[in-house]
């Protein structure tokens, strides 16, 4: 893992998430922790149990964002799964033990990108000889016996050596021109390994290969590519020889056991609600009874070899608004005992969002419509009128949070965003100001501020 301290995971977060310091916190806490606990010796350190987040708090508020930026800041495998993906053991669809298997997915895929940067160098001396030999000597069509070509019996022609001697200055020749980049839309054929089919068994990809034991002979085709695509295809090929798999499995299954998280959101969604005919829904609790040995700890089963899930992070998400955290079976509200409470956004906290992250609505808006050659600005005036705009739509209909902001921006910009582009379009300066979001957001909201005049 990236050795950052709790502050500095704060700071990073921050730079895309508005608020919401509690929550910010508690998880930059939780991910230092991993970094303590790793640092200790293994008597101790196999006591330290990891301390499972519950985030509480209405739907568009930051705890999803969260997450997602939390994968991005870490070199540990991460997993997001939705809770109502999940059904209990014995009905149709996900079982909970496929979050791990998911997880161990992308561990594998994150040491392996790992093990590729170290062989990397060797990986593309190996992939510019194979494009040399196929731009000099291109693959002839196979033809014979198929049981000798499976059985490895056939035998190349031997080559003359004059004709070796006249291939041998050609490949030089070529090499001179590759690395001058004299080839690069120059069209070649190569030999691809071609995907075995795959098989849907619970919700979960079985390769057919896989299942008959690798007995099954590579099938290949010919992918007609220009050389700048081969080279990435034939080094690809080479970094994964230059692999040991079982050291990457290994590896992974390590690091999915010690650094492993799991973000589980929409938690709240079966969490059982007693009704007047018979208690919870049986379905909801069964999937808390099978999450709870996983979050406890438990040894799951992959194709990669048994993982414990005794000391992965767990951090769950949900809005909370018709069922409470109460309605959770006990023994799974044990297992979260860290209890963070989002806030429900501000007029002020609108504002912000639409002005301070890196990736804020104001900036993505310019971009896109840029590309049609339209050049927006945003006035200081405007950017408060659409912050309270979506404050007082969110207030006086449903409250979905910062995703009010995404329908506000499509209705302010709808004409401009479907007049723009076009081979004969000049460019345009549009300056979004308070008039201009009056004018095209309050026609539509039925005068989107008239709360202020109800007693």
């Amino acid at each position: 893992m990236k050795e950052l301290t709790p502050r500095e995971i704060v700071r990073e977060l921050d730079r895309y998430i508005i608020g919401q310091d509690a929550a910010k916190r508690a998880v930059a806490i939780a991910l230092r922790n991993r970094y303590r606990r790793a640092q200790l010796p293994e008597e101790i350190r196999d006591e330290i149990n990891p301390k499972n987040i519950l985030m509480i708090g209405p739907t568009g508020v930051g705890k999803t964002e969260i997450a997602r930026r939390l994968a991005k800041l870490v070199d540990a495998p991460f997993v997001k799964v939705e809770a109502t993906k999940f059904t209990e053991v014995g009905y149709v669809g996900r079982d909970v033990e496929s979050i791990i298997r998911d997880l161990m997915e992308n561990a594998i895929r994150l040491v392996r990108d790992e093990f590729k940067k170290k062989v990397e160098v060797r990986a593309q001396v190996l992939a510019e000889d194979r494009l040399v030999s196929l731009l000099v000597s291109p693959p002839k069509k196979s033809s014979g016996n198929p049981f000798e070509m499976l059985l490895g019996n056939k035998k190349e022609p031997e080559v003359p050596p004059e004709e070796q001697q006249r291939i041998s200055g050609k490949r030089e020749e070529v090499r001179e021109q590759l690395k001058k980049g004299l080839l690069e839309d120059k069209e070649l054929e190569i030999e691809v390994e071609e995907s075995a089919p795959q098989l849907e068994v619970g919700g979960s990809s079985i390769n057919i290969g896989d299942m008959m034991g690798g007995m099954m002979p590579k099938k290949t085709k010919i992918r007609r590519v220009k050389v700048k695509d081969a080279r990435k295809i034939l080094l690809d090929e080479e970094a994964s020889k230059l692999i040991d798999d079982d050291e990457v499995q290994q590896q992974a299954i390590d690091r999915v056991e010690q650094h492993g998280i799991v973000f589980i959101d929409e938690i709240d969604k079966i969490a059982g609600r007693s009704s007047g005919y018979g208690g919870p829904d049986v379905s909801r609790e069964g999937v808390q009874r099978d999450i709870l040995p996983i979050v406890e700890g438990s040894t799951v089963n992959t194709k990669y070899g048994a993982v414990k899930t005794d000391f992965i992070l767990f951090v769950a998400a949900g809005a909370f608004h018709v069922a409470k955290v109460t309605d959770l079976i006990p023994e799974l509200q044990g297992r979260f005992p860290v209890h963070v409470t989002l806030k429900s956004l501000s007029q002020e906290d609108f504002k912000l969002i639409l002005t301070q992250p890196e990736n804020a609505l104001t900036r993505q808006y310019q971009a896109l419509l840029k590309v049609d050659k339209v050049n927006l600005t945003f006035a200081d005036k405007a950017i408060a009128a659409i912050a309270r705009a979506a404050y007082v739509i969110n207030e006086n209909k449903e409250d979905i949070g910062a995703r009010r902001l995404l329908a506000v921006f499509e209705k302010l910009l709808e004409d401009v965003s479907y007049h723009a582009g076009g081979e004969d379009m000049p460019e345009v300066d549009l300056d979004i100001t308070e008039e201009y979001v009056m004018e095209h957001l309050a026609k539509d909201e039925a005068d989107f501020d008239t709360k202020r005049f109800i007693l």
